[in-house]
């Protein structure tokens, strides 16, 4: 199994002995991703993640980081009731439920058919282990937003056929199942979980479907924690300790989560796990023109970041050396905040370890939906992660842990309690 370690990435001051230590264990773990996003066409078009598009993840990228395993993100949003009227209506839900399908069976079409050679779909945690031993990578499906079940809790079972083993209760903005953290700033709907939103967390654990408290408000979370008879997930979350923003977990959710026998997947994305100061109107300025001067897209806006990225890979190298160095001479005319890396990631995977121990941590990096940062920008740069846990000191059993076994065994107990409740 081919990992990466370039020169710009690695930690000036490790060993090559201790990076060698660390290449050995990488390829002895199975790592699992519990947060990808992806676009249909990225799975079934004409170009699809068997080559390496200008994405952070695809299977080239995928062998290369010596990823084992990745959740693929089914996501439907609602907007805002003012300039979505009907989101909320039947007409609203039909049409979300119809997007949530068709990324269910892109999905079914790319591991079934597509790339059936290289990828597998996985129902459980048994599955990604026999899928590892044979050489292939692992596909699991999760859902992000609950917005696309509408009213209708017999859409849970569908979605589980479907093959979803978990479902985050909210998104960016409150649904019909519960509120989001965005009511800290816009106000609450619910005051935690709707009426249909406990009923749905009483269907996912009688079917087996894990419980993601990512984007719940605070009350919303700590009420589906002392709900559930299943551990619940954050399957996509920071420390809000470390970076105090509401889509973080404070420390009495992390309790709480932990008192659940559950995991919070700590997130690799810049805005959630380092505060950055803004830009002066002079450094913003001289960005925008050199974006312009080089023709690379505006940096508002979620995801915008990694599409960049994208669009420096497709400059020509002169064009992209003179790029990198006109950043620099931004750089010592208008210093900037430096950006998230590595090490503030791994800090938040430290004080999550230090808060609810070991067997309550786990990795996620949201790629192409915003997630990516210095030294894990996309998933040829996965070894990296296991680098600087190994140079902080983890075990290996440790950093098996941290990179899927606690997961796993959340996924297990979560079919166990489906069990004894369908008995």
């Amino acid at each position: 199994m081919a990992v990466l370690v370039t020169g710009k990435i690695s930690h000036p001051r490790i060993s090559a002995a201790l990076i060698e230590k660390a290449r050995a264990l990488h390829a002895r773990l199975l790592t699992v991703d519990t947060h990808i996003d992806f676009e249909p066409g990225n799975l079934v078009g004409e170009r699809n993640h068997t080559e390496r598009l200008d994405t952070q993840f695809n299977l080239p990228n995928m062998i290369d980081g010596g990823l084992a395993a990745l959740f693929f993100i089914v996501y439907v949003g609602q907007t805002r009731e003012a300039q979505n009227p009907d989101a909320f209506t039947a007409a609203g839900y039909e049409r979300a439920h119809r997007l949530a399908v068709e990324k269910f069976e892109a999905v079914r079409r790319f591991t079934g058919t597509i790339a059936a050679d290289k990828i597998e779909l996985a129902l459980g945690a048994a599955d990604i282990k026999r899928i590892h031993a044979a050489g292939k990578k692992a596909a699991l499906l999760g859902v992000e937003n609950g917005y696309p079940l509408g009213e209708d809790r017999a859409r849970v079972k569908e979605f589980y056929e479907r093959g979803a083993r978990y479902l985050s209760l909210t998104h960016n903005g409150h649904n019909q199942l519960a509120d989001s953290h965005t009511g800290e700033r816009d106000g609450w709907k619910w005051q935690g979980l709707s009426p249909l939103g406990k009923e749905v967390i009483a269907e996912m654990n009688r079917l087996g479907i894990m419980v993601d408290v990512s984007h719940a408000s605070k009350t919303a979370m700590l009420q589906a924690a002392a709900l559930s008879q299943a551990p619940v997930i954050a399957s996509h979350s920071a420390v809000r300790a470390l970076c105090d923003v509401s889509r973080n977990l404070d420390d009495e959710q992390l309790q709480a989560l932990k008192k659940t026998g559950g995991v919070i997947q700590i997130v690799a994305y810049g805005d959630f796990i380092k505060t950055t100061r803004p830009d002066s109107p002079e450094r913003r300025a001289a960005l925008a023109l050199a974006r312009r001067e080089f023709e690379l897209p505006d940096t508002s806006g979620p995801g915008q970041r990694a599409r960049i990225q994208s669009a420096l890979k497709r400059l020509a190298p002169d064009r992209r050396a003179a790029y990198e160095n006109k950043l620099a001479e931004i750089d010592r005319e208008h210093p900037g905040d430096r950006p998230a890396g590595l090490g503030d990631f791994v800090d938040h995977i430290d004080y999550a370890v230090k808060t609810i121990g070991v067997d309550h941590v786990g990795i996620s990096s949201d790629f192409d939906g915003g997630g990516g940062i210095a030294g894990w920008n996309d998933a040829s740069e996965t070894f990296n992660v296991t680098l600087e846990l190994v140079r902080r000191g983890y075990s290996e059993e440790q950093i098996a842990k941290l990179w899927g076994a606690n997961l796993l065994r959340v996924m297990d107990e979560t079919q166990r309690i489906a069990a004894a409740l369908q008995h």
